[in-house]
């Protein structure tokens, strides 16, 4: 196999697709390589640790056809540290030559046969604009546990709500859910559960060919391919592919309040800055941030017995009782983060009870998160 490329691009790709390569206590060290196949002025780039698989398609000038497993990181930081313009790469057996200019990288490769076999991904059966999915998948895949001794919280619910596709994710201390409204379902007895490791990835995929939300032509939207052991989103040249979590997710419906006797009424980017500032003398995550919500705004403080104690007035609109409530700081300013809005609810019920966050002027995104017990 020979071909040749323009180097940051390869080695944008290489990249892309090595972050699935070597993955959680991979079980063979072939699959800490990554697998080239040329084919014309076609390169296919495949990463995988058998849960996540990372397809990147790059246009080069093909020389030679042909296949060869290079090791994914080094062959990476190579490419990236050669100089810039024009870089061949050329594999015999054993080996795979790197060449720019007046350098020259000589690298072992892993037999080609020993990389494991990968199923072709089926059709897309969903499509979806890829600046909306990114934009739902920062807001909810935050609330993912990270937990493995909980493997289903470590997922994404992706299921049909009404006409909607709907975004879940818990890790028990916060939830969070988003609505794609106007968008196609995924129909019936459609719910998957997908690792949030892999939508993460999703989320880190460039936009290419597109031009922000509006953007065109390769890129511009997500094709989902459930299976009924896997699921495949394709983004221009990209495509990842990732194993399904097995199991019941958690009946979140009986969580979320049909309504709340308070709320709270501030700016967003106002409450943020306040949080972030208190939050300075948090060192720990069982210190909370307590706040006292009454008529015209908000009082938020923070007492920590070996630094000391902050507190910030937000001024804003109050309906209900007054109420003193506390939450892990970290989890409500990823929710005020999350929101989509310049003006945030916090509503609540009682000290004891869940919270909400969400937007003031939209109702395709919550937060939910369990109060802190004060004494």
């Amino acid at each position: 196999m020979k071909f040749r490329s323009e180097r940051d691009s390869l080695a944008d790709v290489l990249t892309t697709a090595g972050r699935a390569a070597g993955g959680r206590g991979a079980t063979s060290a072939v699959l800490s390589g990554l697998m080239l196949r040329a084919l014309g002025n076609r390169l296919e780039v495949t990463g995988t640790d058998l849960d996540l698989t990372v397809r990147v398609e790059h246009e080069v000038i093909g020389i030679e056809d042909g296949a060869c497993v290079v090791p994914a990181r080094l062959t990476a930081d190579v490419v990236r540290a050669l100089e810039a313009g024009a870089v061949t790469l050329e594999s015999d057996d054993e080996k795979v030559e790197i060449s720019s200019a007046r350098a020259h990288f000589g690298l072992r490769s892993f037999p080609v046969v020993e990389f494991p076999a990968l199923p072709a991904p089926g059709l897309p059966s969903v499509t979806l604009p890829r600046a909306v999915l990114v934009e739902a998948l920062r807001q909810v895949v935050r609330a993912a546990s990270n937990d493995d001794a909980r493997p289903l919280l470590t997922g994404v619910l992706m299921t049909t709500e009404g006409r909607a596709v709907r975004l879940v994710a818990t890790d028990s201390y916060r939830l969070a859910l988003r609505d794609l409204h106007g968008t196609a379902t995924l129909g019936e007895g459609g719910d998957v559960l997908v690792p949030a490791r892999a939508l993460t990835e999703l989320q880190r995929l460039p936009a290419s060919g597109g031009t922000g939300s509006g953007g065109e032509g390769p890129g511009a939207e997500v094709g989902i391919a459930p299976g009924l052991s896997d699921i495949t989103f394709t983004s221009g040249r990209v495509r990842i592919t990732t194993r399904l979590l097995e199991g019941t997710y958690p009946d979140y419906r009986q969580l979320i309040p049909e309504q709340y006797p308070n709320r709270l009424h501030v700016g967003r980017e106002t409450l943020l800055a306040a949080l972030r500032r208190v939050r300075l003398l948090v060192r720990d995550n069982t210190t909370p941030v307590r706040l006292s919500m009454r008529s015209g705004g908000v009082d938020l403080s923070v007492v920590s017995q070996e630094v000391g104690d902050a507190s910030e007035t937000v001024d804003g609109d109050f309906t209900g009782e007054d109420l003193v409530i506390a939450f892990n700081p970290t989890y409500l300013m990823d929710g005020v983060d999350a929101v989509l809005d310049d003006e945030v609810f916090v509503e609540a019920d009682s000290p004891a009870k869940p919270a909400t966050v969400r937007a003031a002027g939209r109702d395709d995104f919550r937060y939910l998160l369990m109060p802190v017990r004060i004494s």
